[in-house]
């Protein structure tokens, strides 16, 4: 793999990996979403009617309409976060280490366009991303 010796990423807290100008999929299973329903302090079927799409057999979380960002995407103090961070789906708990992200170093640098904390910050060895990428 082109990436045996490990790269570079950091988390900005910018929030570009959860916003359009592209129309996305941000996966959710039924347990990620109880527990953010949970989080939430409303019924997992509520969460479901609000905040969820249905595509073929899974759910997506829905964006909003105008900006394609994710519906949790939100301002706080100032900074783009997570209304959910803290159970937050696996697909967002793995960026940036998303198969097609590590296809090549022309995808990784791809990716790292939008998302400005690859190539910078902490170096995850070979081990942990392939770890970070099976989870998905």
């Amino acid at each position: 793999k082109w990436y045996i010796a490990g790269l570079h990423f950091e988390c900005q807290i910018c929030g570009n990996c959860c916003s359009g100008p592209e129309e996305g999929v941000i996966w959710i299973t039924k347990a990620e979403s109880e527990k953010a329903a949970q989080f939430l302090g409303i019924s997992y079927d509520e969460f479901r009617n609000k905040y969820l799409r249905r595509v073929g057999l899974k759910h997506t979380i829905i964006e909003n309409m105008q900006s394609k960002d994710c519906i949790f995407l939100c301002c706080f103090e100032g900074k783009k976060g997570c209304a959910i961070y803290n159970c937050r789906p696996m697909q967002c708990r793995t960026w940036p280490f998303w198969p097609y992200n590590l296809e090549s170093p022309d995808d990784w640098n791809a990716a790292a366009q939008k998302c400005p904390g690859i190539n910078k910050g902490k170096l995850y060895t070979f081990d942990e991303i392939e770890k970070i990428k099976n989870m998905r």
